[in-house]
């Protein structure tokens, strides 16, 4: 099925709800789970769905994503009938362009779909955490003849006004869309998930790009055209873990959920083939020293742990001195909790130093984030 379909990975946006963590890196960079990056999930479910050819859209300082990605040989994604690219905003006769929205950015790489020249078209989130094939929904969206397949999740009704809100029939085509609405009729929210009949979708394109008044979004703009014109746009139901990590509380949270006390998701039991693939650091093994104390906690390789560790997920080579303590917290690579500090309830940020007999969240309100020695409490 990868030979008819292409993916075009959206990984441009700032992501500037997750404050200090995003400065200077894009958000599908970030670290999580321990020894991940957000984007090693949509890269990895292309790669178990049999996806050869892959354009990663990036943007917003982009550097270190687009060195991490590189060729796409951590997602075996590099052979010889297998493609990533990483696609920028460049420069044309009309100038120098930054991606206006989704669907400008795709539009703006017309010309990479054109050489691949697909049959469908996958567009993702590359902010996403979520682990499955894409199998199943290229089947439903060639069965049905639908122009475009759009994921839905179902979230609790008092949730949806969050959302895009899709409307389907019993036939699951999409007969309505609601952009966050006040008063929804469906609990059925767009993952942000789509896939196109490419011929189709290069016409929408194309008649978007001309549109004035257009945001170029695909939300916003895309799908409510299409509506309008009467295409046939199909629901594909999830039903698996998905967390949108668009917020430090989220972030925490989809951390958190990954220990297997939570029962909601974890590496540990994902099915089939559906393996989540990162760069391998070739760090030292972990060490726990001999009057550490750990429970409940996922500890990466290169981390040594003196102190005490409870419900927390630890990154590499990270220390965390003895006499120290951490709970419920999220500590990324490389960063260093000295003797006597106490960190609680926090996402403590690459290469971050807590000091000495600090204090991080002693009074556990909310979730404090801690990015090179700069505390906030969210």
């Amino acid at each position: 099925m990868g030979t008819r379909l292409a993916a075009m990975i959206l990984a441009g946006g700032k992501g500037t709800r997750l404050q200090s963590l995003t400065k200077k890196v894009a958000k599908p960079a970030v670290s999580y789970g321990g020894k991940y990056r957000i984007i090693d999930f949509p890269l990895s479910n292309c790669a178990n769905s049999g996806i050869t050819s892959v354009g990663v859209l990036t943007q917003y300082e982009s550097s270190e994503l687009n060195t991490y990605i590189g060729n796409g040989e951590k997602w075996g994604l590099n052979g010889v009938r297998s493609l990533t690219s990483v696609l920028t905003p460049k420069e044309t006769e009309e100038g120098s362009n930054w991606y206006l929205g989704t669907a400008d950015a795709i539009y703006q790489n017309i010309d990479w779909l054109d050489r691949v020249d697909p049959e469908y078209v996958l567009i993702l989130s590359g902010d996403h955490i979520y682990s499955c094939s894409y199998d199943p929904m290229l089947r439903k969206h060639i069965q049905t003849g639908s122009d475009c397949t759009i994921s839905v999740y179902r979230v609790p009704m008092e949730e949806a006004p969050r959302f895009g809100i899709l409307v389907a029939n019993d036939k699951d085509e999409i007969v309505d869309f609601q952009e966050k609405p006040k008063k929804p009729i469906s609990n059925l929210a767009s993952m942000g998930i789509y896939i196109f009949t490419y011929k189709v979708l290069r016409s929408a394109l194309l008649a978007d790009h001309k549109k004035e008044n257009s945001s170029h979004d695909f939300g916003k703009d895309i799908i409510p055209t299409m509506l309008r014109e009467k295409r046939k746009l199909s629901v594909y139901l999830y039903e698996g873990y998905w967390k949108d990590v668009g917020t430090v509380a989220s972030l925490h949270q989809a951390n958190m959920d990954l220990l297997m006390s939570a029962g909601t998701t974890n590496l540990y039991t994902v099915q089939g083939d559906n393996r989540i693939y990162s760069e391998d650091a070739h760090s030292t093994p972990q060490y726990i020293g001999p009057r550490a104390s750990v429970s409940d906690s996922l500890i990466n390789q290169g981390a040594a742990i003196l102190g005490k560790v409870r419900h927390s997920v630890v990154s590499g080579d990270v220390l965390i001195e003895e006499g120290a303590s951490v709970i419920n917290s999220v500590v990324m690579n490389g960063a260093i909790v000295r003797s006597g500090a106490k960190v609680s309830d926090a996402i403590i940020g690459p290469d971050t130093l807590i000091e000495k007999d600090e204090k991080i969240n002693e009074e556990r309100d909310g979730i404090a984030l801690v990015v090179n020695g700069k505390a906030a409490r969210l």
